[in-house]
């Protein structure tokens, strides 16, 4: 193990090992992007690991989730004071307010000689004060919107990313330097697979079953199509129905009496699962077991196509989508800009999915780099050797060559 020193002091973790912190500031689903390369992190010896999340519930996730995986050296802790706990409680949200953690914390992450995180809000971290660390972006989903693209990305000292399709895009817009990222596969499907039940099934019935999981963002598809599609399934009795939008759909304050509303409705019908923010939507259950997917902009696209299988997207804006780059995941199944008959929609892209199954593999491919070593022993690899180059004051080289076998891509 090479040693480290810094240009402002020595590394404070024991034995002069650089001091990370895996820092989750936000719902359970930005926990399982992370999670598993901070465990092969620790496990590996090259750094002291810390991970602060900001919830007690998912703390607790986190730490059963690293026991299935044999146990690692993480120190954990949670992220915020009492108070702001207690603030989120009173809101019924899983989470404090992140800026306010964020300002909560600012001493104490500026201890650290580096700081990991799945999102970009928490950037701020460097204006309020925390001016040691080095900013390590971990990847957040690996799907095609612009708002993936997003320009904070340039300002982080090291990124990870899940595979060639987005270092092309990163490279293009600007956003990742030379030898200042790496290539590593996606964790999430290592963290998701031991999280999840494979035995546990959403319905107790063999009928076909749908997944409906729009994204919370206005592009989506939830305020024009969602009600509609819901009540055609709940009339028929050819498909199991499950509506699992993302996570932090219904965790503003402002549609939680929408969810409670939906749940009411539907509550009885065995063929229709409603599911507002559970374990089972963050672990890729749902993707896993659900035999067609309707959606519109949501990167969950990516998981389900893991194994090809129908698509329908609902085009509820009317985009122009056919040449558009944050629309590509379209070109992987039926897309409709009408729904008169959700049902008869979505048996047109059974019908139609050869046609889409070969390209669904392609791209795949393209947006997960899977070969070699597991993505969390890659990503632990990679953050080590970004560590090891920036506290040996070394020059970070144009391309960094990996040893054979070793599974990373440096450099450009």
């Amino acid at each position: 193990m090479l040693p480290f020193r810094r240009d402002r002091g020595t590394p404070a973790g024991a034995g002069g090992l650089p001091r990370i912190c895996f820092l989750f500031n936000a719902q359970l689903h930005q926990l399982m992007h992370g999670i598993t390369t901070a465990a092969a992190l620790a496990r590996s010896g090259e750094a002291e690991v810390h991970v602060a999340i900001a919830s007690e519930a998912n703390l607790a996730f986190a730490e059963r989730l690293v026991a299935r995986m044999g146990g690692a050296p993480i120190h954990f802790s949670r992220a915020g004071s009492a108070p702001l706990h207690r603030l989120a409680q009173a809101r019924g949200s899983a989470v404090p307010p992140k800026l306010l953690t964020l300002m909560s914390i600012v001493p104490w992450i500026d201890r650290f000689d580096a700081v990991a995180i799945p999102e970009r809000t928490s950037l701020a971290l460097k204006r309020m004060g925390a001016t040691r660390p080095r900013f390590i972006h971990l990847d957040h989903g690996a799907g095609d919107r612009e708002a993936g693209i997003d320009r904070r990305i340039a300002r982080f000292d090291f990124v990870l990313m899940a595979g060639e399709k987005q270092r092309d895009r990163f490279w293009r817009e600007g956003l990742i330097r030379p030898g200042r990222h790496a290539v590593v596969g996606y964790p999430k499907f290592e963290a998701a697979d031991l999280a999840r039940d494979p035995d546990w099934r959403p319905f107790a019935d063999d009928r076909p079953t749908v997944l409906y999981n729009p994204h919370f963002a206005a592009i989506g598809s939830w305020a024009r199509f969602a009600r509609p599609l819901i009540d055609a399934f709940a009339r028929q009795d050819r498909f199991n129905l499950i509506v699992a939008p993302h996570v932090r759909m219904f965790d503003r304050r402002a549609r939680r009496a929408e969810g409670r509303d939906l749940l009411a409705r539907y509550a009885g019908l065995p063929h229709i699962r409603i599911d507002l923010g559970s374990d089972h939507s963050v672990d890729m259950s749902y993707t896993a077991t659900a035999d067609v997917y309707v959606g519109d902009v949501s990167s969950q696209i990516y998981e389900f196509i893991r194994r090809p299988r129908p698509c329908l997207f609902l085009n509820a804006h009317r985009v122009r989508w056919a040449h558009d780059e944050n629309y590509a995941h379209w070109r992987l199944g039926t897309v409709v800009e009408d729904l008169p008959d959700p049902v008869a929609a979505v048996e047109a892209s059974i019908a139609g999915f050869p046609a889409f199954a070969e390209a669904q593999r392609v791209r795949f491919a393209e947006t997960f780099d899977l070969d070699g070593p597991p993505a969390s022993t890659r990503a632990a690899a990679a953050i080590a050797g970004f560590l090891r180059r920036s506290f040996s004051n070394a020059t970070v080289p144009e391309a960094v060559v990996p040893g054979a076998g070793s599974g990373l891509s440096f450099g450009r």
